[in-house]
């Protein structure tokens, strides 16, 4: 617990044992009083003071200025009724700082709790001076540095392995509880535990733009980002708060001038007694805590859960539009398939085998394609397996959605897609092999093409069958791929509309038309990991990026990262968000449904000032422990 919270319990434990303490004593008259409203200023003190702030700051109406009026009303009555029952007022007080000290800690160590968890960015890296590691912050290290990283400690950067064997623990980054081997060559991401070996990593990012830091950024972010339910439980309380505050004060006045006017009642305080206190406890129920706490702190546990699990959510709005989602539309290549593709085969201009010239074709395609990032690129570099001569490369250019072409030996190179060729002046081989075909022109000469071949990722049949089961209407790929390698990928895995042969600009078009066939409320998510899906991912209602391996700039424009790469975490995100939801409509359906029922019985005087502590304090109580509910993700 934080110092603030020791004080408010320290104050609450004090204020209890005075209260027991008085009621067993024997005393009267003012000696009564003062006792009893020394125990009200010390438990209730805080509350007096934020409400005269209120007031001078033109914030009269909250919840303290009605705890405020309700107890000072309630010491007033019983100051005039010469009772010297004072335990009502401190009763109501002393509950309700139990409620705020419930909620504070609450929210608190939900907030510890996440903080914990997100707790990833090292304070240090380790680099090799004079044959000794040293420490130095992270900030200093350039990219293309060498950093070392022993057993027990955080990778602080990303990079790739050039030294060393281990296993690194990522569930603070993906949610995933084994831990994942790597050796030389091997990726790996800032926030990762090194569990067994030293390993040397040549960084690939600076500390500012590694994954770590980019998780903290969004996190950050995400609590800035108020969902539709917040926004209206913000506007509800500023109407709702003066309303019950107008609602009490005619509570108080209107039946007993009434009485006077047509029922003769004499004009005295006794007249007005039975009212005023019926407007103090209309005062104590109405009291809107439960809301304004519970559905913030219901969409900060939503997050903070679908966190533990490898989820980043940026904001409770995109958590609200998640679980509207209907459409699912995916891309292919490193989202529903691993992106790690193999050349299978190299065909000639007539599509026959051509194995005495396949090392030069892969050798002109790996040197054209030496300078990209793209999965295809680095499959053909493998297939080449030779170190990669700078000097024989001039000019390289890549022509978005086609391909790339380079000046090789001299000679003009083009290795792309049948529109490319086709730009060329060629006619490329229609190619009877099923997988990627990458052709290549040489000197404006169509030199016949390579067979590349992609893996499905293990789940992703299984996300498609998920997220059916959570209610998604449709599941669709765009891709740029042929029709061939499309139509077979849909089919294994039971998605129901593909469109190939698509450009990055094609792409967000189809993607316009089915955001165009939505009905209602229906949201479209798109799921994606390129660069070159960074314009659909924004133009989607929600865009959902693979984190691990997936381009910054996609990771930058989504609204959702899965921090593991696992499609099947698409429906988990959109199970998270529908209970995050539900949780929240049954807390509003709570609260004002006791406090209406409440208020209604209080105007009649059923209910007495004990029962208008439950119908607030109680059910604030009940709407924060609904919330916490929203943190535990396991089973969903």
């Amino acid at each position: 617990m934080s110092r603030k919270q020791h004080r408010m319990l320290a104050r609450i434990i004090i204020a209890a044992v005075m209260t027991v303490a008085l009621v067993l004593a024997d005393l009267t008259g003012c000696v009564r009083l003062l006792a009893f409203l020394t125990v009200y200023l010390i438990i209730g003190g805080d509350i007096l003071k934020k409400a005269c702030l209120g007031i001078v700051r033109g914030r009269v109406f909250d919840e303290n200025f009605l705890m405020a009026v309700a107890t000072v009303g309630a010491f007033a009555l019983a100051i005039y009724e010469k009772s010297g029952d004072y335990l009502e007022a401190i009763a109501v007080m002393l509950f309700y700082q139990i409620g705020e000290f419930f909620q504070s800690y609450a929210v608190g160590k939900s907030r510890k709790d996440i903080a914990a968890l997100m707790d990833i960015r090292p304070d240090y890296a380790n680099v090799e001076k004079d044959g000794a590691i040293v420490r130095i912050d992270p900030m200093e290290v350039k990219t293309g540095d060498t950093i070392i990283t022993q057993p027990g400690e955080r990778v602080p950067i990303d990079g790739i392995i050039v030294s060393g064997e281990s296993s690194l623990n990522t569930s603070a980054l993906t949610g995933e509880s084994l831990p994942r081997e790597v050796k030389t060559g091997s990726e790996v991401i800032s926030g990762s535990i090194n569990l067994t070996g030293l390993l040397k990593v040549r960084t690939t990012k600076e500390f500012s733009e590694s994954t770590a830091s980019k998780i903290l950024e969004l996190v950050e972010e995400s609590a800035s980002r108020k969902s539709k339910s917040e926004n209206f439980i913000s506007k509800f309380a500023r109407i709702y708060t003066p309303v019950v505050c107008y609602g009490a004060l005619a509570l108080a006045l209107l039946p007993p001038l009434f009485m006077m006017l047509f029922n003769g009642a004499p004009f005295s305080f006794a007249t007005f007694e039975t009212w005023v206190y019926r407007a103090l406890v209309f005062l104590v129920i109405s009291c809107p805590c439960a809301l304004v706490v519970s559905i913030p702190l219901t969409f900060f546990a939503g997050i903070g859960g679908a966190s533990r699990a490898g989820i980043l959510v940026k904001g409770a709005n995109m958590l609200e539009t998640l679980s509207n989602v209907k459409t699912v539309v995916f891309d292919k290549t490193g989202t529903l398939t691993k992106g790690v593709f193999e050349v299978n085969a190299c065909h000639g201009a007539n599509d026959e085998d051509i194995s005495e010239r396949e090392s030069r074709l892969i050798e002109y395609a790996a040197l054209a394609e030496s300078a990209s990032s793209h999965p295809i690129a680095k499959s053909l570099l493998k297939a080449y397996g030779q170190p990669i001569d700078r000097r024989r490369i001039g000019k390289i250019e890549e022509i978005g959605g086609k391909g790339i072409s380079a000046v090789i030996n001299g000679k003009n190179v083009a290795i792309g897609n049948e529109k490319l060729m086709r730009d060329l002046g060629l006619s490329p081989c229609r190619c009877t092999s099923v997988g990627t075909i990458a052709h290549v022109a040489i000197d404006g000469e169509y030199a016949g093409h390579i067979v590349l071949g992609d893996i499905v990722k293990p789940t992703a049949g299984a996300a498609i069958a998920q997220l059916r089961k959570t209610g998604v209407k449709q599941t669709v790929m765009l891709t740029g791929d042929s029709a061939t390698v499309a139509n077979r990928t849909a089919a294994t895995l039971g998605i129901d509309k593909v469109y190939s042969r698509l450009l990055p600009a094609e792409k967000v078009a189809q993607l316009e038309r089915i955001l165009g066939q939505s009905e209602g409320d229906d949201k479209v998510a798109f799921v994606g990991d390129g660069i070159n899906d960074a314009p659909v991912l924004s133009r989607a209602d929600i865009g959902i990026a693979m984190g691990a391996m997936g381009s910054d700039a996609a990771i930058e424009a989504a609204d959702v990262v899965l921090m593991d790469d696992d499609p099947l975490k698409t429906a988990k995100a959109i199970r998270i968000s529908r209970r995050c939801l539900r949780i929240v409509r049954e807390n509003i359906y709570l609260a004002l449904g006791i406090k209406g029922i409440c208020l209604m019985l209080g105007v009649f005087g059923i209910v007495n000032m004990w029962l208008a502590i439950f119908a607030d304090v109680g059910v604030m109580i009940l709407a924060v422990l609904n919330a916490m509910r929203a943190l535990d993700v396991r089973n969903l």
